[in-house]
């Protein structure tokens, strides 16, 4: 079964890059599948304009864990105008793709990076909707199985 799997993503899943909480996070994002179960929660830390640091707790299946560690790999040290434009295409690309079945995992690893921005803004006194748009708590239609 682990060849339906690319080397990146058995790599992120076995050892998960920033796992953990941020205790004085400057953005806390949470959504989650209520179809399959999974939940992702992520925390930034934001200093002159980027992300200083991000980790994230993530309850669900390998392809969860491997696309919340690859989402933060790509957006630790970046603006946040940078972080923003974070697809979940992007997440698959840089993990060498995922089954169909399990592309809802890099949804929602968007929506936690995107939920965790909006949080900051609106710490800020920012209206976040403009910047980052409408989050779905949960992406319930995202899932196939």
């Amino acid at each position: 079964m682990a060849s339906v799997y690319s080397e990146k993503v058995m790599d992120h899943f076995a050892n998960p890059r920033n796992v953990g909480e941020i205790k004085d996070a400057d953005g806390v994002g949470e959504v989650g599948n209520a179809v399959c179960g999974d939940i992702m929660k992520m925390y930034i830390k934001v200093k002159d304009g980027k992300i200083e640091d991000v980790k994230f707790k993530t309850f669900g299946c390998g392809s969860a864990i491997a696309t919340s560690s690859m989402a933060t790999e790509l957006i630790k040290g970046k603006p946040i105008e940078e972080a923003l434009q974070l697809t979940n295409k992007a997440v698959v690309e840089a993990l060498d793709g995922l089954p169909a079945h399990k592309l809802h995992c890099s949804v929602l690893a968007e929506q936690a990076i995107k939920a965790a921005l909006a949080d900051y803004y609106t710490r800020q006194g920012i209206d976040p909707k403009p910047l980052i748009g409408d989050i779905p708590e949960t992406c319930e239609g995202c899932c196939s199985h």
